[in-house]
C-alpha cells in the first residue's frame, strides 16, 4: 500500500497529468480515499478548480500577416486594371461596322459587339462543360 499524498489541495502527484486518467495516491486503486466530494482540504485550502469542468483561459491566437493573401488581392488587382485598359482598348480601336451574316438573315453591327457576343457565348460554353465535369465527379 502506498501512502496519501502529502500535499495540500489533495494535488496529483504528477501536474501534467491532472484530469488526464493519471495515476493518483488518493485513487481507490491505491487504496486510499475515493475523491467524490468536495476538495478534502476543506474551505481552509486553496480553491482546487474541477479539471473536468474547468478550461485554460482563452489566449488570443499570436496575430500572423496574412503576407500569401496580400499578395494574391494585389495580383488580382493588378490583373482587372490589365484587362480594364485591353478592354477600352479593344473598343476604341474595333468601333467600325461590319457586316454579320446569320443563318436567316444579315445584320450590319458595331464589330466591338460582335466579338463581345462572340466571347460571352465561349464563356457560357466552359461554364456548362464544368458544370457537366463536376456532375459527372459527383455521379461517381
Amino acid at each position: 500500500m502506498s501512502a496519501p499524498d502529502q500535499r495540500p489541495g489533495g494535488s496529483p502527484s504528477d501536474p501534467l497529468s491532472v484530469g488526464l486518467g493519471g495515476h493518483r495516491s488518493d485513487s481507490p486503486a491505491s487504496g486510499g480515499p475515493a475523491s467524490t466530494g468536495p476538495d478534502p482540504a476543506g474551505p481552509t485550502g486553496p480553491a482546487q478548480p474541477d479539471p473536468a469542468t474547468s478550461k485554460p483561459p482563452q489566449q488570443a491566437p499570436p496575430r500572423e500577416r496574412h503576407t500569401g493573401r496580400a499578395i494574391g488581392r494585389t495580383l488580382a488587382l493588378a490583373l482587372l486594371i490589365f484587362v480594364t485598359v485591353l478592354l477600352v482598348l479593344f473598343v476604341v480601336f474595333n468601333g467600325q461596322t461590319v457586316q454579320i451574316s446569320l443563318v436567316f438573315t444579315d445584320v450590319d453591327a458595331p464589330l466591338v459587339l460582335a466579338l463581345l457576343i462572340a466571347a460571352v457565348l465561349g464563356g457560357l460554353l466552359v461554364w456548362l462543360a464544368g458544370l457537366v465535369r463536376r456532375a459527372r465527379r459527383r455521379n461517381r
